[in-house]
Formats: C-alpha cells, structure tokens, sequence
C-alpha cells in the first residue's frame, strides 16, 4: 500500500491543528509554511476535511481552522477517508477481479492486510498522536522558525491590552 501525499498531508495537517487547538484558529498559511505544504492544495484539502465534518473555519481577524470534533474522538483512517482515501493493499481495489476478471490466489490475503490496516488507523487518535514521544518538541521547532509562537504572543499581549 502507498499512501498518496492527499492522506499523508492531510493527516500532518491536521495533527498540525490538534496540536494548536488550545491556541485558537490556525490558518492555512502557517500549516503550509511550517509543514512545507502548498497553500493552493491545503485548500483543496481542507474542502474535504470540512465536508467530513472534521474542521470547521473560524472567519474575521484570528480566523483559520480548527478541529470540529475533540481530537481524541478524531482517528487518523477518518481523515484518510475525508480525501477520498483507501487503505487498500490490493491490485483490484478490493474487487476481486484482480486476474483478467478472476479473484487471484492472494486476494484474501491483500485483503484481509487491508482491514488490518484499517483497524490500525482507525484506532489512533489525533490525541494520541499529539502526545506520542518526540512530536510536541518538533512541532516546537517548526513553530519557530516561522515565528508563530512570537506572533501569537504578540497577538495575545494585544487582545489582552485591548487594542485588537
């Protein structure tokens, strides 16, 4: 199985979220510049991820995204799913018509990898995902080299002097 870059970037974009869901909104723009995503495909990406029901979009000055539903109830094959996704490992789609129209001879075998996969992806959560050894000091990283924390901080300074 090889996961297209749509489930794999959807997935990084949205642990991206989880992990500055308490922060407020996050836009587009920071996930492309901090995870080397193309803002045009984040978009299209997260067309799909709003439609599951997975993201919801906060407009006006502070705007961006965030998570639609808690990140512990969110698993990683549902956002695999949201973009059209399949976690299958079989040359027929799962149709069984792998060899000229026939069931070949390894057919439950690839498929029945496929529903573990499944199972597998199914049963992480983006919470668990966020609290795995390693991710919180990496996404700090890429958090400051492009500024994001300094500008939250500065933005937050702001709200609370009341002059936004």
């Amino acid at each position: 199985m090889k996961l297209s870059t749509k489930g794999r970037y959807s997935v990084t974009a949205m642990l991206d979220l989880a992990i500055h869901d308490k922060a407020g909104p996050v836009t587009l723009g920071d996930i492309s510049q901090c995870q080397g995503i193309s803002l045009s495909y984040l978009e299209q990406l997260f067309s799909n991820l709003r439609k599951a029901g997975l993201v919801k979009g906060v407009r006006g000055p502070g705007g961006g995204y965030r998570l639609a539903q808690p990140a512990n109830k969110i698993t990683v094959a549902q956002i695999i799913r949201a973009v059209d996704e399949k976690v299958d490992v079989t040359n027929c789609k799962g149709e069984a018509d792998c060899q000229q129209g026939e069931r070949c001879l390894t057919h439950e075998l690839w498929s029945d990898l496929s529903d573990r996969l499944y199972l597998f992806l199914d049963g992480i959560t983006l919470a668990q995902f966020v609290d795995r050894p390693g991710i919180p000091e990496l996404s700090m990283q890429r958090d400051k080299s492009i500024g994001r924390f300094v500008l939250a901080r500065k933005q937050a300074e702001a709200i609370s002097q009341g002059l936004v």
